[in-house]
């Protein structure tokens, strides 16, 4: 299953909530576990919205013993350090921002203004009752905001700490975030070019630009668009969620599938001529592709790099996590020099590894890349005993018939073309004919 978001109105995290629990509403009852068992004192609630243009769901929580209400004008700058600063704020939730967008992470206001360091919160999702999987998702959520806010500061990461109101409904919408993702078993995530707003946001340390400087480096390598709405269409807490679910491929778009479930997630500002929401697309790509794969293709040429070294380092690239195949051609070059064209297949996922890898064990200092979509039979992997001796077989289910290949390395050691054949095609009847259990 794959999962491409739609970012017509902007990214946050209670969006991000809504958006998954309108597509998998069976959901909704573990993501409320898990954030009781983060803070008991916590509620949410998911409400059917329809906003004119489009239905779909919002995610409300509540401050500590206030039970969710119509979902407020919400904000999503949770972040602070630690340094002397004034309270004299013009309402009580004292880092929201004049943007007036909306579908950031603050909640119903009137509350207190303690910090809480990042630390202690993140001994609460450590301590809490959540399922393994589910804490771990939350924390790297958690651990991308902080080292951005961090950065952002010029302080260390163990500096950060979060005021309370933004403390406790960023934990609501990342804990239900990481229950989601968890629960769902997504194999691969993509989203769409991101609108990055305009305009300033008012925030205790006065004006700051948008997006927010945490979203900026979070979101470092994404697609961005300016549609020309203003306001702040990204908040920290979605930029962190993006970041941990498409950071490897941040450019990854969305791949051919059979389209499913689809969600529909609402902030609460009203956007001018646009519907404020993020929407989930939720794609099957194995039923959509029986026997096809996306591949990725990396190709450069060599001109300068000894024949001896160059084989050294295709080698290497070879045994790479990710690369399925490496090959070189000769070919004439500027000048008329002969060069090697290398071409590289990889997952697509491994794609960035692959890259540097090319640049670290070959002198190309350029290359060209692109993804594909490949055709594969499937075929099985055997072992067949000849004279006492393992023979690695591959069977392949082609339309006309099984055939079978025997590993040519396992017949390195026999001397002569004719025993080499024999014992290959040996092993290729024996992987053909005799029952796996006889084998």
């Amino acid at each position: 299953m794959h999962i491409h978001l739609d970012a017509l109105g902007g990214v946050a995290g209670d969006m991000f909530a809504a958006a998954l629990l309108d597509a998998f509403p069976e959901h909704q009852a573990g993501v409320s576990a898990s954030i009781r068992a983060v803070d008991g004192r916590i509620a949410c609630a998911v409400r059917a919205h329809n906003d004119g243009i489009l239905s779909g769901a919002r995610f409300a929580v509540s401050a500590p013993g206030v039970e969710p209400g119509p979902a407020p004008h919400r904000h999503d700058h949770p972040a602070r350090h630690d340094h002397p600063h004034p309270h004299d704020h013009d309402h009580a939730h004292d880092h929201a921002h004049d943007d007036g967008h909306g579908h950031g992470d603050g909640h119903d206001q009137g509350h207190g203004h303690g910090h809480r360091p990042w630390s202690e919160i993140r001994a609460a999702l450590e301590a809490a009752d959540l399922a393994p999987a589910v804490r771990a998702q939350a924390l790297a959520i958690f651990g991308h905001l902080a080292a951005a806010e961090a950065r952002v500061h010029g302080i260390a990461v163990e500096a950060v700490a979060f005021h309370e109101v933004g403390a406790f409904d960023s934990i609501a919408d990342i804990v239900a975030a990481a229950h989601l993702i968890a629960a769902l078993g997504v194999r691969s995530w993509s989203v769409s070019a991101l609108p990055l707003g305009s305009g300033r946001v008012r925030t205790q340390h006065g004006p700051l630009p948008v997006p927010a400087p945490a979203t900026t480096l979070l979101l470092e390598g994404f697609s961005t668009l300016d549609d020309g709405v203003p306001g702040e269409r990204v908040t920290p807490t979605g930029a962190a969620i993006l970041r941990h679910l498409c950071g490897e491929d941040p450019g990854r778009g969305r791949p051919r599938g059979i389209l499913g479930r689809t969600g529909i997630g609402f902030g609460t500002k009203v956007l001018p001529g646009l519907s404020n929401c993020l929407r989930v697309l939720v794609l099957d790509e194995a039923a959509a592709r029986p026997g096809r794969r996306d591949l990725a293709v990396i190709a450069f040429e060599i001109d300068d790099q000894s024949g001896e070294d160059l084989a050294m380092g295709l080698d290497r690239l070879r045994g790479e996590p990710g690369i399925l195949d490496v090959v070189q051609a000769p070919v004439l070059g500027k000048k008329g020099r002969m060069m090697a064209r290398i071409q590289i297949l990889v997952r697509p996922e491994s794609l960035e590894a692959a890259i540097a890898a090319c640049f670290r064990e070959t002198t190309t200092i350029g290359l060209r890349y692109h993804r594909v979509e490949g055709a594969v039979l499937d075929r099985e992997a055997r072992t067949v005993d000849h004279a006492g001796r393992p023979v690695r077989v591959k069977v392949v289910d082609r339309p006309g018939g099984r055939t079978a290949k025997a590993e040519a390395d396992d017949a390195r050691d026999h001397a002569g073309h004719a025993a080499r054949a024999r014992l290959r095609r040996e092993a290729e009847r024996l992987a053909l004919t005799v029952p796996e259990e006889e084998r």
